[in-house]
């Protein structure tokens, strides 16, 4: 766990707040307890902004983002993978963030690289490109060759850039705290939990190793595969700063959406999708930002995956409601969307199913024709706060990235095709699966933890047989019942009991006195002795038994 010091950078915090106000987000703050609890503690006050920026929040948000460097922009990047936290509007103009930088001296990444990697820049490279051929907040990348000729590229990370990114963390867990105490109406975003959710992605994401192992992870993934792959890792020149892979050749995605020469659209859309298919629903594992820059194309439309610095992990059991899921989608089958999105822990006991049908209806209906070529549509509706908020959803967070990553790959598809229907492709990997799934031979595929956890049952089976044995010849079984309430019952079945006895007992008496009531012995002229006497003790016994009735209840 990371060590934070309790207060915030007040130098950056004014810098923090005073780019805020300048993109005209100082009418949000005057109206809020901040004024109190911020201003006036850190004695920030501040002018009307000189300048009017002529744009919608959500731009000016992105745009405040950009000025205040690094932490920021990635902070943008990740909510922009989260339209169920802030809404589809501000989400899709986060994803614009240019994450682009001043590039770093030539000496400082060299002092960089020697330093983490403790020989001389020259021992290592034969040749080193002194400009970056790309450049960001966090780091920039180089070309270079190995000493046997190899083509690499380099990626450095920026000196002190974790240090800088830990402060402005701090600081946003100090505003964070603030907003969630002053300001109730945005209780609903858990700002507090964002911070820490973005806290653990931008430090894995800093750490190189990481994305060491997601690269290699993916290119085991589709080795057997020759049209989809990733570059290959040098990990005896990589560090937790500084990661060198293979050079890919070939043209980015981005600059075939500008001009698709010599490139065929529809076997590109196609494969793309395909591939995004395998990684979310059979490996369990994606790339979280199928960004088109992120994306290289080779001659004969080979794919190359770059960057995994953000990625998606989907465990076996929700893989298999994801496909179900999807039959459902595709078979517009409503009943069965609610079914698979209760098991999947997305919606709760809480949830009103009726209503939920009715909206889900109403989406198919919106989506209906065209639109519903994209199963990406459908499913990102799932996590718009609307929809969260009305019915009661919780949504993972990696059920949010495949979303993100299936529309992304959807937008792209159609671009590159025209005609490209994502649910056509969907439908045959689908019964794919399926026809898979059904395959006698896969009875043999057993999962090794289950193989191992069968292994020590079948060891138990013996020992416990042979106990069980010698108590049956010892004639020593007993068995032990566990009861609950069973003394109360006996005591209302003894009332009871007694309550019929007193009445067959009046009943007999009025029979029996209604029998002598001709006798000869009376107490007086007219009145029989013993029919007398036997309707007395009736009444008594019937007046007890009544207020007996009375005393202990209606049921007792």
């Amino acid at each position: 766990m990371k060590f934070y010091p309790e207060k915030p950078d007040i130098r950056r915090l004014r810098e923090i707040i005073q780019v805020f106000w300048k993109y005209q987000f100082g009418e949000f703050l005057g109206k809020t307890k901040f004024k109190e609890r911020l201003f006036k503690p850190l004695r920030l006050y501040f002018r009307d902004p000189e300048m009017e920026v002529d744009a919608s929040a959500p731009e000016r948000l992105r745009l405040a983002f950009e000025e205040l460097g690094p932490t920021f922009i990635k902070l943008g990047q990740m909510l922009s993978t989260r339209p169920d936290m802030v809404g589809e509007e501000i989400a899709e103009e986060l994803s614009k963030l240019q994450d682009e930088a001043r590039p770093l001296d030539y000496r400082e990444v060299k002092e960089t690289i020697e330093g983490e990697l403790k020989r001389s820049i020259s021992d290592i490279f034969r040749d080193f490109g002194e400009d970056p051929i790309a450049s960001a907040s966090v780091g920039q990348v180089h070309e270079a060759r190995l000493k046997d000729g190899r083509r690499v590229a380099v990626k450095v990370q920026r000196p002190s850039i974790e240090e800088k990114i830990r402060k402005d963390i701090i600081i946003m867990k100090y505003l964070a705290k603030l907003v969630d105490r002053n300001v109730p109406r945005l209780r609903y975003y858990n700002l507090p939990g964002i911070v820490e959710e973005f806290e653990r992605s931008i430090f894995k994401e800093l750490d190189y190793y990481n994305e060491a192992n997601n690269i290699e992870r993916f290119r085991s993934l589709f080795a057997d595969d020759d049209m989809i792959n990733a570059p290959r890792v040098y990990r005896e020149y990589s560090t937790s700063r500084v990661l060198t892979m293979e050079y890919v050749e070939g043209v980015k995605l981005s600059d075939i959406l500008k001009s698709p020469i010599k490139f065929n659209g529809k076997v590109i859309a196609k494969r793309g999708f395909e591939c995004y298919f395998k990684q979310i629903f059979i490996h369990g594992f994606f790339h979280a930002d199928p960004h088109p820059a992120n994306i290289i194309v080779q001659e004969g439309g080979i794919l190359y995956f770059i960057d995994f610095g953000m990625v998606g992990y989907i465990d076996k059991d929700f893989r298999d409601k994801l496909i179900e899921l999807l039959i459902s989608i595709i078979d517009y089958d409503v009943n069965g969307i609610i079914e698979e999105i209760e098991l999947m822990g997305i919606i709760s006991s809480e949830t009103d199913k009726e209503a939920l049908k009715y909206d889900i209806m109403d989406l198919f209906e919106r989506y209906y024709g065209a639109d519903l070529q994209r199963i990406g549509n459908i499913m990102k509706e799932f996590t718009m706060p609307r929809m969260l908020i009305r019915h009661k959803m919780e949504i993972p967070r990696n059920f949010v990235l495949l979303v993100r990553a299936i529309s992304m790959i959807e937008s792209i598809g159609e671009r590159l095709d025209p005609q490209f229907n994502a649910l056509e492709i969907a439908q045959e990997m689908v019964q794919k699966l399926i026809i898979a799934r059904l395959n006698p031979l896969n009875i043999f595929k057993v999962d090794m933890k289950k193989i191992i956890q069968l292994e020590h049952l079948i060891g138990k089976i013996p020992q416990t047989f042979i106990k069980g044995l010698q108590v049956i010849g010892e004639g020593t079984i007993r068995i032990e019942l566990e009861h609950k309430n069973l003394d109360e019952l006996a005591d209302r079945i003894e009332r009871s009991s007694n309550r019929i006895s007193l009445a067959l007992l009046a009943s007999a008496l009025i029979i029996g006195s209604s029998m002598v009531i001709t006798a000869e012995l009376r107490i007086a002229p007219g009145i029989p002795y013993i029919g007398s006497l036997g309707f007395i003790l009736s009444f008594l016994i019937g007046l007890g038994l009544l207020f007996s009735i009375l005393k202990g209840g209606k049921y007792h």
